[in-house]
C-alpha cells in the first residue's frame, strides 16, 4: 500500500477517543471517514441492543463490515485515504467475548489498514463513559465486563499504541501524524486472524 491508498483504523475499547480521534484524523489527512456500520444498518444494529444473540450480533456487524469494505476498496483503487473506526478484528475478539460461536474465514484479499490502538487509564476512561448521554446496552455493559480481555486481544493485531489519558484529540491526531508512514505500513503486526486466539475464532469450523 502506497502512501497515497493510506488506509487506517482507530481502535480501542469504549472511552479511549476512537469516536472523536477518527474524523479529526480523517480531517487531517484529506481522507474519506467510512462507517463500518453504513447507515441503513443502524435501525437495525438498534432493534438487535435489545436481543441477546451475540452470533446474530456478530453476522449484522459483518455484513455491515463486508458492505463498507466494497466502499472503502472503491476508495484506495481511486488513491483516495480512508480512515475507519474499527474493523474486522473488533468485530471478532469482541463478539467472541459475548460468547458467539460461529466460526468466521474471512477473504484473504480483504485491505489491511494500519492500525491504531488508542487506550487510556480505567479512571480517566471511567470518567469519559459516565459523561456520555445516552443509555448503555446489553452489550455496552458486556463489554465492559470485558474491557481487560478484549483490550489485551486488540493488542496482538494492532500496529502503534497511543495512550490518550492525559492528552486531547487533536494532540492525538498530531501523534499519529507525527508517525512514519512507511514505518508504520511495514511495521511487524499480524494480519487478521493471525494470532491464535483470534484465528480460533475465525477459522472455519470442519466438525
Amino acid at each position: 500500500m502506497s502512501d497515497r491508498r493510506l488506509f487506517e483504523s482507530i481502535e480501542g475499547i469504549a472511552g479511549t477517543g476512537k469516536t472523536t480521534v477518527a474524523p479529526l484524523l480523517a480531517e487531517a489527512r484529506q481522507a474519506v471517514l467510512v462507517p463500518t456500520v453504513p447507515p441503513n444498518f443502524q435501525s437495525l444494529r438498534r432493534e438487535l441492543d435489545h436481543t441477546s444473540n451475540p452470533d446474530a450480533r456478530m453476522c449484522l456487524f459483518l455484513s455491515a463490515l463486508f458492505t463498507a469494505t466494497d466502499q472503502i476498496v472503491r476508495y484506495l483503487d481511486a488513491g483516495i485515504p480512508v480512515v475507519v473506526e474499527s474493523y474486522f478484528a473488533r468485530c471478532l475478539t469482541t463478539h467472541r467475548a459475548f460468547g458467539a460461536r460461529l466460526g468466521i474465514a474471512l477473504p484473504s484479499d480483504l485491505p489491511e489498514p494500519v492500525t491504531y490502538q488508542l487506550t487510556c487509564a480505567p479512571h480517566e476512561r471511567l470518567r469519559r463513559l459516565a459523561q456520555r448521554d445516552r443509555a448503555m446496552t446489553k452489550w455496552d455493559i458486556l463489554a465492559e465486563q470485558s474491557a481487560q480481555s478484549l483490550a489485551e486481544a486488540t493488542d496482538t493485531w494492532t500496529t502503534h499504541h497511543i495512550d490518550t489519558t492525559a492528552t486531547n484529540p487533536a494532540e492525538v491526531v498530531r501523534t499519529i501524524l507525527s508517525l512514519n508512514t512507511s514505518e508504520a505500513e511495514h511495521a511487524d503486526h499480524q494480519p487478521l486472524g493471525a494470532d491464535p486466539d483470534v484465528l480460533s475464532t475465525v477459522r472455519t469450523r470442519t466438525e
